[in-house]
């Protein structure tokens, strides 16, 4: 991981999109700054393509999707992508799994929760549980004291048993039925939206995110930045980003918009 100062300014000049997880990578201490949302809204005013990829619900992504500077939001770790049609004035669902089957594996996912919250003590359900359509979201440090890693091991364990996929991200333990994952919903998101093939041009988008539910994306992107709070979990990450921002969450965010807009200026 390098600091971001060494990412060169003609690299920074080609990215045309910009990626950010939310959690501790657009927030800071659980707030959306004024900074990093003002670097947000600099981004999508210059032109850049802005898209939030993130763990939260998809109630949470309906009003991301209407009402912050992006262009698209992809949602509880990639099932689905919203974004707002001006046009039309209407909201864009695109789910990966069809109603069905979502209803079912809510169902499958009850028996799941249960387990877990008998069998790790400290753990809850996260608060935004409600509204959520596809996954199961345990919170460890958000709402509750911070559980241990070993307490973390073991819903990621409960949750692999039951032959669900797992992510940590930096405040919840997220689990899923199904093989899908950020990256291959943002996939999904430039095909259908943009008419844009990712492998074939990944290098002119950017990824900046903050925790192990990101590694997909730091390892997919040769343009990947961590805000500094991302080495807390460098023994977790299958994958790391390329580059290191100096400062954390929201004002890291703010740091590599900067740079991004002074590269398109230059």
């Amino acid at each position: 991981m390098q600091p971001l100062d060494q990412l060169s300014d003609a690299a920074l000049a080609r990215v045309r999109g910009v990626f950010a997880d939310i959690d501790d990578t657009l927030t800071t201490d659980g707030r959306l700054t004024a900074e990093a949302y003002a670097a947000m809204a600099a981004l999508h005013e210059a032109g850049f393509g802005v898209v939030p990829i993130t763990g939260r619900p998809a109630g949470w992504c309906d009003h991301i999707a209407r009402m912050w500077p992006v262009d698209a939001v992809v949602g509880e770790n990639g099932a689905f992508y919203f974004a707002y049609d001006a046009a039309s004035r209407k909201l864009v669902k695109r789910f990966r799994d069809d109603e069905a089957t979502r209803a079912a594996n809510r169902a499958r996912l009850a028996a799941v929760r249960d387990r877990i919250l008998a069998e790790a003590p400290g753990a809850a359900l996260a608060s935004d549980q409600l509204y959520r359509e596809a996954d199961l979201a345990i919170d460890y440090c958000e709402d509750v004291p911070r559980l241990g890693s070993a307490a973390v091991d073991r819903i990621v364990a409960i949750m692999r048993e039951a032959g669900m996929t797992a992510k940590v991200s930096s405040i919840h333990v997220n689990g899923w039925f199904g093989a899908y994952d950020k990256l291959g919903m943002t996939r999904t998101l430039v095909r259908e939206r943009h008419g844009v093939d990712l492998d074939a041009e990944r290098d002119r988008y950017l990824f900046v995110g903050d925790s192990p539910n990101d590694a997909p994306l730091f390892g997919y992107f040769p343009l990947s930045v961590g805000v500094a709070n991302v080495r807390r979990f460098a023994a977790r990450l299958e994958y790391a980003p390329a580059y290191v921002t100096a400062r954390e969450s929201g004002a890291g965010f703010a740091e590599l918009a900067a740079r991004l807009l002074a590269a398109r200026r230059a």
